[in-house]
């Protein structure tokens, strides 16, 4: 991969920054570009940078796919709005789990949500607003990992070959290819984003659709974000770089009410890492699995097994799908 990464150690965030703003600047000239936040670090520190080199020539767009966690698009809006960004909601979650009826392979779902996100959220935007720009927060693991062969991360685009502008009908702009998420969260910090954001855990590009082995519907997808909810309030204060919670497929035994019934099982995760490209499990103490277990079964219809994964990447990955 001939893309040069600028380290942790390397990096100079203001330098960075107005390196990126005028890059931006230059790139857009005197027309528009548009935008999607998710509110995680990546997407949020493109966001700052976008708004700071284009002002109200930058259009920001949260995608509200269905598969995000709770309450999520209302607080990512509401406090981008009061740093002075203008976000416009897009209601997409008919689009998404149309696309992903009946898939259950994790690529045919990546690919799914990819082509929804680009060709027909955006590309409608972008015809409807004839803007030629997007930018977006790919960063250097997402270019790594997909051209090794790792996984396919739904916002790798132009590495893997694919024209933007005859496919898409737009530009991508991805100032941050050369950073890892560590050097990301320096960058966000500088441009005055809050803590909340840029100490924020990572969260995958499929969002929930990631987290949900086998078919993804509106059903599993609230499981799992009652799960995510659950399991973030009760590790909120364990330094862990990233912890996520996993529904599987096949249902297996459980006892419900002195009775016997087929439920659901759930995957907790949590590691330690510092760029993602290894990780190792958290050593979680066993009071902290034990509520959490007991928090999913008592508080999630039809859950019936809690598991915990101790297995490093490599050989497992930090998602699932």
């Amino acid at each position: 991969m001939s893309l040069k990464e600028i380290s942790l150690e390397e990096l100079d965030p203001q330098k960075f920054i107005k390196e990126k703003v005028d890059e931006i600047r230059a790139i857009v000239g005197e027309n528009c570009a548009i935008n999607a936040l998710s509110g995680g670090v990546d997407s949020s520190t493109v966001t700052m940078l976008g708004h700071i080199a284009l002002g109200e020539r930058l259009r920001t767009y949260f995608i509200d796919n269905g598969l995000m966690r709770e309450n999520e698009p209302e607080q990512v809006i509401s406090l981008f709005r009061s740093l002075g960004v203008n976000v416009i909601l897009v209601d997409a979650k008919e689009k998404f789990f149309k696309a992903l009826k009946d898939i259950r392979d994790p690529e045919e779902k990546r690919e799914a949500i990819t082509r929804v996100f680009y060709k027909e959220v955006f590309g409608k935007i972008v015809k409807e607003s004839g803007i030629k720009f997007l930018l977006q927060g790919t960063n250097y693991t997402d270019i790594e990992e997909t051209v090794a062969g790792i996984k396919r991360q739904h916002n790798v685009l132009e590495q893997l070959g694919i024209d933007t502008e005859k496919e898409f009908g737009y530009r991508v702009i991805e100032p941050l290819i050369q950073l890892r998420k560590p050097a990301i969260r320096r960058v966000a910090e500088a441009l005055g984003l809050p803590k909340s954001v840029y100490e924020r855990i990572p969260f995958p590009g499929p969002a929930l659709a990631a987290r949900v082995i086998g078919e993804v519907t509106p059903e599993r997808v609230e499981i799992v974000r009652r799960c995510t909810s659950i399991l973030e309030q009760e590790l909120k204060n364990v330094k862990a770089f990233q912890y996520l919670a996993i529904l599987h497929e096949d249902k297996v035994t459980g006892i419900v009410n002195g009775k016997r019934k087929l439920g659901l099982q759930v995957e907790i995760r949590c590691w330690d890492s510092v760029d993602a490209k290894t990780a190792s499990p958290t050593k979680l103490s066993y009071e902290i699995l034990e509520k959490v277990s007991e928090r999913i079964t008592s508080e999630v219809k039809d859950v019936v097994s809690v598991t915990y994964n101790i297995t490093g990447k490599p050989p497992s990955t930090i998602e699932a799908v």
